[in-house]
């Protein structure tokens, strides 16, 4: 099997995995404010979710902010994210804290062992290496039920809606992914994949921020896609992009159910990646190709 049929078997995965999916015990108001959430690539991106959905109680950290200010772990519960559990940071930051959570899909790596406890994320998978869908699907739901209660219920239309909806997306040129509080994290995904899967040149941004910066890098043609319902806002923002010659992507769920709304946008990522592999006929995701820089990447990582 080649990564990008293992990547689509595993986006399929996740209807059945959400079945099954079991909530963690809610954190009080206190813990929360007393906890960390850290991680790196998608597992960061997790951390983040847990921050939004806490209404900010808890905060989410890169692991290598806190290693250069150690300070910051007096008192706190820290909760570090690693789907491998063999990621350098996030093992050096659990050896120097007091009361470190590993959030892992083994119990047996490196991280389960040095963190005092460990929650186990359990999730059926290809056995492939692939780009990541259902293995961050079960740390960012993991970390939303430690920090809110859980609440999606109608996942089937959600999957079916988001697949709907990317069908007829066309990318060009350069790709602004713009997000806003609970979909600035998807944006970060969304991009991850485009590198992964498509090695695009994608860009994730807040959307008042795009306004400001981002947006005197875009060119005729360009992509910007936003992933937040339409508003007034956004529609003054789509009518100038246009009138810019930029193709304007927004799509927007059928639901008000904030933990559902970001789920759609998760399969939204993972739908347009997967479609725009097929559409150019590839066999494997680009990171797999990319031998050198998949190399200096696990150098860094591992």
């Amino acid at each position: 099997m080649q990564t990008i049929e293992a990547f689509e078997k595993e986006i399929k995965m996740q209807i059945d995995f959400l079945k099954n999916f079991t909530a963690q015990k809610l954190l009080s108001d206190m813990q929360q404010r007393r906890s960390f959430f850290c991680g790196t690539g998608d597992s960061f991106v997790s951390a983040q979710i847990a921050e939004v959905f806490s209404d900010f109680r808890a905060r989410s950290f890169d692991p290598l902010d806190i290693l250069k200010n150690k300070k910051l772990l007096k008192g706190v519960n820290l909760y570090l994210i690693s789907i491998s559990g063999n990621t350098i940071s996030n093992i050096k930051l659990a050896k120097i804290a007091k009361n470190a959570t590993a959030i892992t899909a083994n119990p047996h790596n490196k991280l389960a062992k040095v963190c005092k406890k460990s929650i186990i994320l359990k999730y059926p998978h290809s056995g492939i290496l692939t780009s990541g869908t259902i293995s961050f699907l079960s740390s960012a739901l993991t970390c939303i039920s430690l920090v809110s209660r859980f609440q999606i219920t109608d996942f089937k239309k959600i999957f079916r809606s988001a697949q709907m909806a990317t069908k007829k997306i066309q990318l060009e040129g350069k790709i602004y992914i713009l997000g806003n509080l609970y979909t600035m994290p998807i944006a970060m995904f969304c991009a991850a994949k485009f590198y992964e899967v498509l090695g695009l040149d994608a860009h994730y941004e807040k959307i008042e921020q795009f306004s400001h910066t981002s947006l005197f890098s875009a060119v005729k043609g360009d992509t910007v896609i936003i992933f937040e319902e339409k508003n007034p806002h956004n529609y003054k923002l789509q009518s100038h992009l246009k009138k810019c010659g930029l193709n304007v992507v927004q799509i927007q769920p059928d639901t008000k159910n904030l933990q559902e709304y970001v789920l759609f946008f998760v399969f939204v990522s993972e739908f347009i990646a997967l479609y725009h592999a097929k559409k150019r006929k590839l066999g494997d995701c680009y990171f797999v190709q990319a031998k050198n820089l998949r190399k200096a990447s696990s150098s860094m990582i591992y």
